[in-house]
């Protein structure tokens, strides 16, 4: 089986869900874009929790440990993207976000039905749900985020000027569970850059876009 065929689960640093018509918010950031120190701590406490909920024997305590461990781990590593002062942050320039906003808008109907995204100056946060392909299996994650992220690599490192990785390799992803989620996480990605100091309401921000009045 392709490393980007279709699977509603597999693991690389971190464990990736994608059950049949689910709806994924998932998050990606530049390389470099947290100082090593911080990566290192991060990762750290991550395995901690990980290890902490291996040992929870009953599943569905486990479950909900897992996803309130995991919401909290995120909040950790998007804290320290908003905060961090040195790193990479190319998303900064105009022309670089515009191609990466455009490139998400491209595929929008033909991998994926595109809900919400923001480009912050260093990470990007997309909703989206994967639609099904002519063999009536869905785009999967994998090829989704390979095409993006490739796409968009080579055509920022063009502008730029620059060589080398554009993206951090590993995403953030996370299933929706239901409609008041999806509302509270739209709400989240759109308010991002009051939240950093980037903008004083979020329409004021040109890299947001949601299908959805909230």
């Amino acid at each position: 089986m392709s490393s980007l065929s279709y699977r509603s689960s597999y693991r690389r640093h971190l464990p990736h869900h994608q059950p049949p018509g689910a709806t994924l918010f998932v998050t990606s950031r530049l390389a470099g874009s947290i100082p090593k120190s911080v990566e290192q701590s991060l990762v750290r406490r991550g395995r901690r929790a990980r290890e902490a909920l291996a040992g929870i024997s009953d599943s569905e305590r486990r479950a909900r440990q897992t996803y309130s461990k995991m919401k909290r781990s995120f909040a950790r590593w998007d804290d320290a993207l908003d905060k961090a002062e040195a790193g990479a942050s190319w998303l900064r320039r105009a022309d670089v976000a515009r191609l990466v906003a455009d490139t998400l808008h491209s595929r929008d109907g033909r991998e994926y039905d595109l809900l919400a995204f923001c480009i912050m100056p260093n990470h990007v946060h997309a909703i989206f749900a994967p639609l099904c392909r002519d063999d009536g299996a869905y785009h999967s994650l994998s090829s989704i985020m390979r095409l993006l992220k490739g796409r968009t690599a080579r055509q920022a490192n063009l502008v730029l000027g620059r060589r080398g990785t554009f993206w951090q390799h590993e995403n953030y992803d996370h299933v929706v569970r239901d409609e008041g989620e999806l509302g509270r996480i739209i709400a989240y990605v759109l308010e991002n850059p009051v939240k950093a100091g980037l903008a004083q309401a979020r329409d004021e921000w040109q890299w947001s876009y949601s299908k959805y009045e909230l």
